[in-house]
């Protein structure tokens, strides 16, 4: 059984920050909450770690990854729960290897994640259900392996980023994009902010030259 006592909310987004805190606060019923925007105030908290810790991945001054990295080195008794709308295997397994023992997309129902949190007490996993499809997927699918061209200016994108950037580079919308790859909106618009922090580029514009510049796309597309 797992007591949980004091909480950690870590996520740049006010919104998600207190969708996260509401659902620690349900789940867990007189918990401390605290919450974060960077990774610096949450790497304060390794000295005297909390109970729980609900974190994002992508973070104005790193990810949420050298959070959990912090923790474990610390052997801190944290459990650690990833909380993105990163739904690939090149986010979900290093948060694992790192040692988050959850990992939740944003795109749940409020309740739900209620739910997801409170079976922590029994020792379940926190896991959407999605998440969960693809861990039993994992051992009998080949790995898709980043293309080489990608990985130039510091960047490694992901073949899902990949895709989106594709998209964006001929001219659709965030929205359109999500449509054409069967996400939700949210999920699309993380990716792209990740795209945006990997190549170095704060527009549209910019986006759509990394995407010719890598070969995505042709002049002709854009």
């Amino acid at each position: 059984m797992t007591t949980v006592q004091r909480i950690v909310v870590v996520d740049d987004l006010p919104a998600s920050r207190e969708w996260l805190a509401r659902a620690a606060a349900r789940a867990f019923p007189g918990a401390e909450v605290e919450v974060f925007a960077d990774l610096a105030g949450a790497l304060g908290t390794v000295p005297a770690p909390p109970d729980l810790a609900l974190v994002d991945l992508g973070l104005p001054d790193g990810s949420g990854i050298s959070y959990i990295a912090e923790l474990r080195e610390a052997s801190a008794p944290t459990l650690c729960v990833v909380a993105t709308v990163f739904d690939d295997d090149a986010h979900l397994f290093p948060a694992l290897s790192a040692g988050a023992q959850g990992y939740v997309l944003k795109d749940l129902a409020l309740e739900d994640l209620v739910e997801l949190l409170r079976g922590i007490v029994s020792g379940q996993p926190p896991l959407s259900p999605s998440i969960a499809r693809r861990l039993l997927r994992h051992f009998s699918t080949p790995p898709v392996e980043v293309p080489q061209s990608l990985e130039c200016e510091g960047a490694a994108l992901t073949p899902r980023e990949t895709d989106v950037l594709r998209l964006i580079g001929k001219g659709f919308t965030v929205v359109e994009a999500a449509e054409a790859l069967g996400l939700s909106r949210h999920t699309c618009a993380g990716y792209v902010k990740e795209i945006y922090r990997k190549l170095r580029v704060g527009s549209r514009a910019e986006a759509t030259l990394a995407a010719s510049r890598l070969g995505l796309v042709s002049p002709a597309a854009r």
